[in-house]
């Protein structure tokens, strides 16, 4: 289906044909019509999948640019995911006059109040932030608010916002549109979902498709010397742009330094950064004018850098869900993409099972190692831990759930 199908503002065709949006993605398919209808809608999509104009283009098209109120309310769990709405909503809805803006942490809170005094339309807003404004100013009026759009749903509860969401929703007394999105649907979404949404349109396009099909999934077995695979990858790769991702900043910022001297279009954005230089860097990135970005998981999910042709796990992703979050930075809508993880020898026992939790066909670079011998060598540490089970409980720490360090 076609944009072109939809009775839109023919400022936001135009806007959507500057923009290069033709044809709607499954997930736009699906939810645009309803959302334009009033229903709530919950959505369960895969990575990359055009979440943000499903929301953006309808909400822009809902909105009435003579009234100076907030008409739709979008919570997020980060600044970037924040940075990232303003920048696709605004595109679709700066032609038919709809005001755009952002507020979040980590950024002076006057300037925030200027803009918002002026004229704001469609407010995306970081949970602890907005309910800063919410109860040390008057500045933010959600009486107008028509549709409350809540994303990333499951990162929020991760994040421990539900209580916030929870809050900011109370505030709503008014008839509204509810929309939630999010990749998984753990029992607190659920409460979430029968507590705010009426008969919600259930949208859910990641059953039975865990991985994006554009997205073509790529090997290497590097033994024992990522660096060397590493180096030797980029300087043969026709790659456009690159998100190398690390467990940790320590091995970030190695890698980085590592790399710099011989690749000096890159840059190393983490959670540690301050906000000024991170959202410097993402817009530096966005612009192409950075070519490589080593980066922690703080950059794993939900941002859309669309010109990214490739991905590359450095460090083999503690499960499968930082897995799908770090590959889904490329192959976003229907684009190709490449996903590169380096497998060392100590990695192998880990790659089948996030082979058969992606459901992803695995393509080797190079000489695929011996799986076999390592389910061998799983099995055989597996019955060395059983014998010695009674000599002091070792086998228990062993055992322990291994914990992804700070961003």
């Amino acid at each position: 289906m076609k944009f072109t199908e939809l009775a839109l503002k023919p400022e936001i065709l135009a806007a959507l044909e500057e923009m290069g949006y033709q044809d709607m993605t499954p997930i736009q398919e699906q939810a645009i019509p309803h959302i334009l209808e009033g229903r709530d809608v919950l959505g369960m999509a895969e990575t990359g999948s055009g979440k943000t104009s499903a929301c953006g283009v309808p909400l822009a098209q809902l909105a009435d640019p003579e009234l100076n109120n907030v008409q739709a309310l979008i919570i997020v769990p980060t600044r970037e995911l924040a940075l990232q709405y303003v920048e696709e909503v605004g595109k679709v809805a700066e032609q038919a006059g709809v005001a755009t803006f952002a507020i979040f942490g980590g950024f002076d809170m006057s300037i925030q109040k200027a803009k918002l005094r002026h004229k704001v339309h469609i407010l995306v807003a970081t949970p602890g932030r907005l309910i800063d404004f919410l109860w040390n100013t008057d500045i933010i009026d959600l009486r107008q608010v028509r549709t409350v759009v809540l994303d990333e749903a499951d990162e929020m509860l991760k994040m421990g916002f539900i209580e916030d969401v929870d809050f900011i929703m109370s505030c709503m007394l008014q008839e509204h549109q509810t929309l939630l999105f999010s990749a998984t649907m753990p029992a607190e979404i659920e409460r979430l979902t029968k507590a705010y949404l009426k008969d919600p349109v259930r949208i859910q396009l990641n059953r039975d498709q865990r991985a994006p099909q554009s997205l073509q999934h790529h090997f290497q077995h590097a033994g024992g010397d990522r660096f060397e695979a590493l180096i030797q990858y980029l300087e043969l790769e026709t790659i456009e742009q690159a998100i190398i991702f690390c467990n940790s900043r320590d091995k970030g910022g190695t890698l980085y330094r590592d790399l710099r001297r011989k690749f000096p279009s890159i840059e190393f954005i983490h959670g540690g950064l301050e906000q000024d230089r991170r959202i410097s860097i993402f817009n530096r990135f966005r612009d192409k004018q950075i070519r490589l970005m080593v980066a922690t998981d703080v950059a794993g999910r939900g941002l859309d850098f669309s010109h990214v042709t490739h991905v590359i796990n450095y460090d083999f992703p503690f499960n499968l869900e930082i897995y799908l979050h770090r590959t889904g930075r490329t192959g976003r809508m229907g684009r190709t993409g490449i996903a590169l993880t380096l497998v060392t020898d100590h990695d192998l026992k880990n790659f089948n099972r996030l082979i058969a939790g992606n459901r992803i066909e695995p393509v080797w670079r190079g000489q695929a190692p011996d799986l076999g011998q390592a389910s061998t060598r799983r099995a055989r540490g597996g019955r060395q831990r059983q014998r010695d089970g009674g000599r002091g409980g070792s086998g228990g720490k062993r055992g322990a759930r291994r914990k992804s360090p700070a961003a």
